[in-house]
Formats: structure tokens, sequence, C-alpha cells
């Protein structure tokens, strides 16, 4: 999910619509409001829809839902005379250049954030931080064009953004906290990817850093976007959700010749879709007039084509769009999900929780009754935090995301502590006592099961509290067990114990080691206990 700052000056002024008006309606077309501020409010959405990813993106979709502007935006494109080269080196180490020139910008506070906080929102949606994706935005009044988009030699240097002395590429990498959080993406290409303009002059070392000479600032009046990337879709999808928000913003938006071609054109998709379709599947009925109109207030261009279909102009911006089902659900979101009205299943069924469920929640029973607050951490994490920042050495059965999009999200959970101790870092301004326990699935070789860990932080929690905790737990579920010396590398020697519970271990004790403490950021101790759920007797597998 991503939370996008909507100050409320600049949202009314794009959307022409008062802030009350548009945040009692902005739930509705799929966002969660986080925070009301004074003068802004924060705003989730799902990462399915980049190009809300902005004030300008929102204002947009708002105006047509609040049936101020409906149908499609038109977007006018003029070549810009200006044209890049790539160099063929580049077809194994980042191949994919898109690119457009963005003038007549007239940048506050509010705007210049706005395009810095999208770009950053895309890196993560669209670009899988940075390695799919890369955006670079540049003052384009501070270099000569055309542009140059070359394999590099690793000893290159220029001055880095935020930086003021020259720096090789290499040395980006060792010393930029940009270099250092992206090193890995290009670290092992014998080449880097490199932009410069006609002078020779560097403007980005993509996916790293743009260089210190195109920063872009408040009084910036012209814009060049590079996009480079490995996915050419992607690469094309950031571009012109770019470039159709800085032209909400009253921006122009001309092209750039790559390759004898001319990008971006912001041109919408055709797609004829059938009406009797839509309405099987929504479960209300449609006429082919009806459906238009609704789809027009969600910005597309729509019309009728026979009794039966109608034609859509799918709008550059909606990257989202990959099915016609995908275009039914804006259907639904415009005829508003309030509207449908609720009907009894055809079939009657009697429902009962499934066993699993029913043992979990005398497991949460039992951590309760003992003071702990049940929380929900994510089932996705990384090995920096399940393993590394444990001392654990890293298990041989983990489940990786083949595609992950982002680097926080790179495998499936194993154990429960280490995300427990990652909620504890979140909230350690909270005051203490902090208790608290989560009962949940891990996957070991592809197999899921349940877990249940609990952990506590305050000035005297030790050994001995994380024994009780354990020893009440199994107590209460019936659980006879024998305690051993424990080798786990996350607590401290002589103050760990592992639990074995038919002569297998079952579970893990003890009071955290101080160099995990510092790994994440504690500054208490902190006692944990985890047991695997399938030593409880009767405890099903799913």
């Amino acid at each position: 999910m991503a939370t996008i700052s909507l100050p409320y000056r600049y949202l009314e002024r794009l959307t022409r619509a008062d802030r009350k008006t548009i945040l009692a309606k902005i739930a509705m077309i799929g966002s969660d409001v986080e925070r009301i501020e004074e003068d802004h409010a924060d705003v989730e959405f799902f990462p399915d829809r980049p190009d809300l990813f902005s004030p300008e993106g929102v204002a947009r979709a708002m105006r047509g839902f609040l049936g101020i502007e409906p149908g499609l935006p038109v977007y006018t494109v003029k070549p810009s005379g200006i044209s890049f080269t790539i160099d063929p080196a580049l077809a194994l180490i980042r191949p994919v250049l898109g690119a457009a020139v963005i003038r007549g910008i007239a940048f506050d506070d509010e705007s210049i954030q706005s395009i810095m906080a999208l770009q950053e929102s895309l890196h993560w949606a669209l670009g899988r931080g940075r390695s799919k994706v890369a955006i670079g935005i540049h003052d384009l009044d501070t270099v000569k064009p055309p542009f140059h988009y070359i394999a590099s030699p690793r000893s290159r240097k220029f001055v880095p953004l935020d930086f003021s002395e020259l720096m090789s590429m290499d040395e980006i990498l060792e010393k930029h906290p940009k270099g250092r959080d992206y090193a890995k993406i290009v670290k092992d290409f014998p080449l880097f990817p490199l932009i410069v303009d006609d002078d020779d002059n560097v403007l980005s070392f993509p996916p790293i850093i743009n260089g210190e000479r195109t920063r872009v600032t408040i009084d910036t009046k012209n814009i060049l976007l590079d996009t480079t990337g490995t996915d050419r879709k992607a690469v094309s999808d950031a571009v012109n959700i770019i470039c159709t928000a800085m032209a909400e913003a009253g921006c122009a938006i001309e092209s750039v010749e790559i390759n004898n071609v001319q990008t971006p054109t912001l041109a919408p998709v055709e797609r004829i879709v059938s009406v009797r379709e839509c309405s099987n599947l929504l479960g209300f009925t449609l006429s082919a007039q009806e459906m238009a109109t609704l789809l027009e207030k969600m910005r597309f261009g729509a019309q009728q084509a026979g009794a039966d279909t109608v034609r859509v102009q799918v709008p550059c911006f909606r990257a989202d769009i990959m099915h016609n089902w995908d275009i039914f659900e804006d259907v639904a979101i415009a005829y508003g999900y309030e509207n449908i009205q609720a009907k009894p299943p055809a079939t009657f069924t009697v429902g009962k929780p499934h066993p699993v469920q029913v043992l979990a929640g005398l497991v949460r029973g039992v951590f309760c009754g003992l003071g702990y607050l049940e929380v929900m951490p994510f089932t996705l994490t990384n090995g920096e935090t399940q393993f590394k920042r444990m001392q654990r050495p890293e298990r041989g059965d983990v489940l990786r995301v083949l595609h992950p999009i982002s680097t926080e999200n790179t495998e499936v959970r194993t154990d429960l502590i280490p995300l427990l101790l990652e909620f504890l870092a979140i909230n350690r301004h909270r005051e203490l006592p902090q208790r608290i326990f989560s009962v949940g699935d891990v996957v070991h070789s592809c197999i899921t099961h349940q877990q249940a860990a609990g952990i506590s932080t305050h000035a005297g929690a030790d050994f001995s509290e994380a024994y009780a905790c354990a020893d009440a737990v199994l107590h209460e579920l019936s659980i006879g067990y024998t305690i051993q010396e424990s080798e786990d590398p996350a607590f401290i020697d002589g103050r760990r114990g592992d639990i074995y519970i038919s002569g297998k271990k079952a579970g893990i004790f003890g009071e955290i080691h101080p160099a995990v403490l510092n790994a994440f950021e504690l500054e208490h101790p902190v006692a944990a206990f985890e047991l695997d759920l399938r030593a409880v007797p009767g405890f099903p597998d799913l």
C-alpha cells in the first residue's frame, strides 16, 4: 500500500471541489483515509493504481467520480526535437529507455514535493525497488541535447546528487547512501549505465543517482524525464503516469526521439467489451448506455458500439487494466458497491470454524490471559530480518518470492519472533512494558504450519520471564514437555532453552542477545518464546 499526502489547497485547486466533498467520496474509488490533518490528508492506495500516487492523479480521478469532468482526459504531445541514442552494449545490462520533455513548470513547495513523492512511489510500485524501473528527473536547461544512454567504464567520475565532490561510479556505490542501497542491482556488471548530454556532462547513473548538475529546484522551468529499466511496459507506464500528472498540473508534454521512435504518445488503448458479460459478473443488469456512462465517471472514454457492446478507450495512465474484467471492476466502483443489493445465496449451507482456527483461538486466549496483546505481522519478510539480524544461519528450506515487489518482501516467514522484534522496533517510542504475541502461518520446505510466539520488553525482561511465559502457555494447553540447553545464537548463552515435546524439538525461549537488540535498534531487554503448534495434542494440519 502507498500512502499519499494530499495538501488541501493544492488538491482543491486541481479538483475544483472543496475538501469536505473530496474526503467524503475518496474512499469510494478504492482508498483508505489514514489521517486528516489541518492542512493535508494522508490517504492509502493499493499498488495496482499507481496513477493515484499523486495529488494530480487523485484530482483527475475525483473530477470524474464527482461528475465535474467525466470522460477520457486528452493530452496533447508535441515533438521536442530532442533525441536519445542507446549504446548497444546496454542490451544485457539495462536495455530499456523511456523519456519525455516537460515544459512550462511553475513549481511551488506543494507541487515539487508531489512529483518527488510520485517518483519514489513509482520506484516501489512499478520499479520493484528500482531494479525493474528507475526514474530520473532533470533540469533540462542545465544540459545540452542530444542525449546519450551509454555503457560506461566504472571508473568514470561525476558529482552525484547531494554531494560536492567528484566520485567514481564504484565510489558512489560504496559511499553514497543511494549507492549503498541499490548497489546490488548493478554491481556485478563490467560496465555501468550512464546518461550524458552532448557535451559529455553526466545527467544520471541509473538506477542509482542523478548528477548534481541537473538538480531540480523550485526555480526549474523545464524537465527532462528519463526512465530506464528491464521491462518495456513498466518503463512506458512510468513515463505515462508522470507525464499525465504533470499535464494535470498545467505543464506541456513533448516527445523525445529514441531510436527513431517518438515517445511518449499518451494515446489511449481501445477495447470492445460485452455488456452481458459485465452484468453477469457483477450481478446486476446494465444497458450499454448505462455502462458507458459509468465508465466515463471513471475517466474512460466510452460509447455504445452495439446492443451488447461498449467501445472503451483506456487512458494511457491506467497501468492496471490488463483484462476486460478490470474494466468491469471500475463499472462496479462507479455504480457504487453500497447500491448493490444483498441477496441470500441460492444454496443453503452451514458454516463452522476450521479446527486449526479453533485451537489457534485457544492459544490466543492463553496469551491474552497472560497480558499479551495480539499483533499480525506480515507473512512476507526478508533474509535480513529473519536471519542476519537474528544472528541465525540462513535455513535451507526458505520459500522465496520469484518476483518480489520490494527488497523487504523477498521470502515467506519461517519464524515469528523476528517479526515481533521488528514490531517492537517500530513502536520503541511507546511506553513500557510492551508484551505482544502472534499466532499464524509459517512455511518450511513449501509446507505451511502454525506457530505461536510472544515477546516482552521492559527494563526487567529476562530469562525467568520467558521461561514463565512458556511454562504457563504449555500448562494451559495441557502439554507435557522437557527443557534442554539451547544453542540458538539469537539468545544469550546460558539464558536460553529448547522445548521438547514427545522427544521432538517444538519451541525455544530465552532472553534475546544484545547484538540482536542492537540490530533491531531496541534499547531494553527482550524475553521471547516461540512454539510449533503442531505439538499441541489434536492440532490438525491445514
